[in-house]
């Protein structure tokens, strides 16, 4: 029962995910009207799906990394602070989505694999996946801010038809859309594994399953996002758009092929920040301080989660 329960918890964090996470891929096209809402959506929602697939060939060295970060024992304790580790992702992502601000379910889910695995007791954290986890931060905010900016500056002195960028809007948004269920699907593939207690592996349907409830996550959701990222916190037009949406697909599919778990939310978002010409700092700095507090909100919460579950015998 108590496995069910576990595996309800990850297709709850891969809803929030699709809900709050995704929506960042199409936020920059759905501002710039280079496609409307449901096109972006619905666009999205196809491109996770078909990252998540590609993810069983293309993302194993970072379900690697997650896997080995805390050190779960496949018994009921084990899967007790699983469970905890995913359920205070869940709580803090749904606080932030209520503020309308895009937090990332995979900075979240680092912190809590690490809470949960401290108030577990046993076997403690790698340092080496750990240090993963750090230089993928490191190249999801400066990466994704300094090719968004290079890119922009290069396309403003393009001469092309409006058509062009329209279009190469809807491609490099798709792209977006694409590299993050190729990033993210791995990440919660792998909790499924270390729930099955068999060693690190990645079939067909654990990434099917993973990228199809993300992609509902970003059907039935994600506007009050793009219109935070999109419309409220910068002001871009269709080059800017193409620019931030080309930096930060470059810089998920560098971090994938490294084996690096990144966030999507903090490449997306940095690489807009980089490409335009206003920022409105007042929510730079709100989501900048929600970005801060992520990994020590989950890593509490997860903490204090598995404290209580083990207390209970849950």
């Amino acid at each position: 029962m108590l496995q069910y329960f576990l595996i309800a918890m990850i297709l709850g964090v891969l809803f929030v995910n699709g809900w709050t996470d995704a929506p960042n891929a199409i936020a920059a096209g759905v501002s710039t009207r280079a496609m409307t809402m449901k096109q972006g959506v619905v666009m999205a929602t196809f491109m996770n799906i078909l990252g998540g697939f590609s993810a069983l060939f293309l993302g194993k060295k970072v379900a690697k990394t997650v896997f080995f970060l805390g050190d779960f024992s496949p018994d009921r304790r084990g899967t007790a602070a699983l469970a905890a580790a995913l359920l205070a992702v869940i709580l803090w992502a749904v606080i932030a989505w209520r503020f309308g601000i895009p937090t990332s379910e995979s900075h979240g889910l680092m912190a809590g694999i690490m809470g949960a695995a401290m108030g577990l007791g046993e076997g403690g954290i790698s340092l080496t996946a750990f240090g993963k986890v750090l230089v993928g931060l490191a190249v999801s905010v400066g990466l994704g801010y300094l090719l968004g900016w290079l890119f922009a500056r290069w396309f403003r002195e393009v001469k092309f038809p409006v058509s062009f960028w329209k279009w190469g809007q809807r491609v490099s948004a798709a792209l977006m859309a694409f590299a993050h269920g190729l990033q993210d699907t791995p990440k919660f593939a792998s909790m499924l594994m270390l729930i099955a207690g068999t060693g690190f592996s990645m079939d067909l349907r654990a990434a099917l399953l993973c990228s199809v409830m993300m992609g509902l996550g970003t059907l039935l959701g994600g506007g009050r996002i793009i219109r935070t990222v999109g419309s409220e916190m910068v002001q871009i037009g269709q080059k800017e758009g193409f620019a931030a949406d080309l930096a930060g697909t470059i810089s998920l599919f560098i971090s994938t092929m490294q084996g690096l778990p990144v966030s999507t939310t903090h490449a997306k978002t940095c690489a807009l920040m980089g490409a335009a010409d206003r920022v409105d700092r007042k929510i730079a700095g709100s989501m900048f301080l929600a970005w801060i507090l992520t990994f020590p909100a989950c890593g509490l919460l997860a903490f204090f989660l598995t404290k209580l579950f083990l207390l209970f015998q849950f």
